[in-house]
């Protein structure tokens, strides 16, 4: 495996017991074990476990940006989209359960630990919230479009905990269906010209 594998074998597995374990609770040491690497090879392509937050961070942006551009191609119209991302919850139910929301775990970590990569971290629930906002703005909801979105991301980010502190599938089914009634209920309600 060349130096540039390597790198993104290390990046991918650190992904991995970062939301397993926590940033804080994930040393050097043991990413260089998952990994199968001396301390010595390791430090040859990341000096500070800081470098493989920011690597991972990047990688979980880029891994974001590619699903919710698949979604915009693949998904008919903004409503689809939208379900797509409602749908997410059931798609990735076990791994919440076990936990929580990856990007929720960590940004939540990293604002506890006043660490300076939060607003790199933040930048995930961003890209969600702006494709969120686009999608109900192509509803004709674009006076409101950001706080429907920002809804949105509040209630799936409440369902994914909740979800993790329970261990509860049917409490994400559950939540799923109300989520799509609210969308369908949004969809067809009646357009104001002011928010509401």
């Amino acid at each position: 495996m060349g130096s540039l594998g390597t790198r993104n074998r290390i990046v991918e597995l650190a992904d991995q017991l970062f939301y397993e374990r926590g940033y804080e609770h994930t040393s050097f040491a043991d990413i260089a074990a998952r990994v199968g690497l001396s301390r010595g090879n390791f430090y040859h392509h990341f000096k500070a476990k800081d470098d493989i937050l920011e690597a991972v961070i990047e990688l979980r942006r880029q891994r974001t940006q590619a699903m919710l551009d698949g979604w915009a191609t693949e998904a008919p119209n903004p409503v689809a989209r939208i379900g797509r991302f409602i749908h997410m919850l059931v798609m990735n139910g076990t791994k919440i359960r076990q936990h929580g929301c990856p990007v929720g775990t960590l940004c939540t970590e990293l604002a506890k630990l006043e660490h300076p990569a939060l607003p790199h971290a933040n930048q995930l629930f961003t890209l969600f919230r702006e494709w969120l906002a686009r999608q109900f703005t192509e509803l004709g909801r674009g006076h409101q479009a950001d706080t429907l979105a920002m809804h949105l991301l509040a209630r799936s980010q409440g369902i994914a905990t909740l979800a993790h502190a329970f261990d509860d599938e049917g409490f994400i089914h559950q939540e799923v269906e109300l989520l799509l009634k609210w969308l369908h209920d949004t969809n067809t309600a009646p357009q104001t010209s002011q928010g509401g």
